[in-house]
């Protein structure tokens, strides 16, 4: 059924008629819980560094997570496509998730200050295998829910009201650190963002998405000869997916590497508060609330394209502007700048990976998008904590935006976009 989004989403989310209705709304409710455990994950490496954790250490939770991602992407998205239906995975895996951060909570009442940041590690290292799940299984449930025509309003409400969430979050959270005592503030909002991301979970298994004939016997084991063969047949046979992914993997390579510059820059070089640490969050997250629409609406101008160059180039300056200042003012106004062009590109982004790729093999070819993003998201912030003690966090932050202009150069150079269908349009052919 085609939903008449965004002006009958209120009538829709209130007293859903149909399943199609019914699952935009669950998508709409599964997005406020994970809101709620992102805004809380925002400090865990803020945690780690307050407790004296070495770069390394806060670099890891960002590359762990990537880590998983690279080796497992592919043979979860096989093992996925030979499913029936993936939304049961995509909401019981998400549990295994929320569990890591009430584990967090508790264990400074467990074990001894000194050791908890390892730990952390240790737990986080166990969570990334689920959190593949979630994440590999997320493209193909939403494209689901939304289908073609759809992508850009379904999404839009969704990361709406996620950075919405996550915005409200973040600003409550930095007040509960600012005026309780350490370590107990955090372990109360880490337990607490457990509670909040079971909203996620009840409403994300309430997905009602139809049975797809599963072509084989479940496979999970996939030999890394095998995962890369994937990887080049896919590039062989859809050159626009090519293209588009080994751009995408430059340019991630930019963002993952600021990942763990940042928090140690605003505690190690500006000496910011948690209040205004929450502060800088909420204005990155803040400004979601209206960018995914501003964005549809120019991506109805611009295409897909226009957007995907706009949004990146955006996005390139920011690890230049942080590098300039100590002031945690301008920090916040930067934040709020970036995060309106991160919303664009995710809109972009997300409906180029589905239009690029055949939909009879959604699962597989996402496993191996996210390989090559993972790749980045592991190797990036390892290099990025490693430069930064070596040579200064300001210098890392600076090959950081170095890197995020070649990768939208490479999408101006290969043309990414261009021949992307318009919002509201089916993909062509094999998308």
């Amino acid at each position: 059924m085609h939903l008449r989004l965004p002006s009958a989403e209120l009538r829709s989310l209130l007293r859903p008629r149909t399943t199609a209705e019914r699952n935009v709304r669950n998508v709409l409710v599964d997005g406020i819980g994970v809101g709620i455990v992102t805004g809380v994950g925002t400090f865990l490496p803020v945690f780690l560094a307050r407790l004296g954790a070495s770069s390394l250490l806060v670099g890891l939770i960002t590359s762990l997570p990537a880590l998983t991602g690279a080796l497992l992407a592919v043979p979860i998205g096989r093992f996925l496509e030979r499913q029936r239906n993936i939304v049961p995975w995509y909401s019981g895996m998400r549990v295994f998730v929320l569990w890591s951060y009430a584990i967090f909570g508790a264990l400074p009442f467990v074990i001894p200050l000194s050791a908890v940041p390892w730990t952390v590690i240790a737990i986080w290292a166990v969570a990334t295998v689920p959190s593949t799940f979630v994440n590999v299984a997320f493209t193909v449930v939403m494209g689901g829910v939304a289908g073609p025509r759809n992508r850009f309003a379904v999404m839009s409400l969704r990361w709406s009201s996620l950075g919405a969430v996550t915005a409200i979050t973040v600003s409550l959270v930095g007040l509960i650190l600012e005026y309780m005592p350490f370590p107990l503030n955090y372990q109360v909002v880490f337990i607490g963002s457990f509670l909040g991301g079971l909203l996620s979970y009840l409403f994300s298994r309430s997905i009602d998405l139809p049975d797809s004939t599963p072509s084989a016997a479940p496979q999970l084991k996939v030999p890394v000869r095998e995962r890369l063969r994937v990887i080049r047949q896919a590039a062989a046979e859809h050159p626009a997916f090519a293209r588009f992914a080994a751009s995408a993997f430059v340019f991630r390579c930019g963002v993952a590497m600021a990942i763990p510059l940042l928090p140690l820059y605003w505690v190690r070089e500006v000496g910011a508060s948690d209040a205004w640490i929450g502060i800088i969050a909420t204005a990155n997250s803040g400004v979601l609330l209206v960018a995914y629409w501003i964005w549809s609406a120019i991506t109805r101008r611009l295409g897909v394209g226009g957007v995907l160059l706009a949004s990146s180039f955006g996005m390139a300056f920011y690890p230049f502007a942080v590098a300039s200042t100590h002031s945690v003012v301008l920090l916040a106004v930067f934040a709020g700048c970036v995060g309106f062009f991160a919303a664009g590109n995710d809109l972009v982004n997300f409906d180029l990976v589905l239009s690029t790729i055949p939909k009879e093999r959604q699962a597989t070819f996402v496993g191996a998008y996210q390989t090559l993003q993972n790749s980045a998201l592991f190797f990036m912030p390892l290099v990025a904590t490693a430069l930064a003690d070596t040579a200064g966090i300001v210098l890392a932050l600076v090959v950081a935006g170095v890197l995020r202009l070649l990768g939208a150069a490479l999408y101006v150079a290969l043309g990414i976009g261009r021949a992307a269908p318009s919002p509201g349009q089916a993909p062509a052919a094999k998308g």
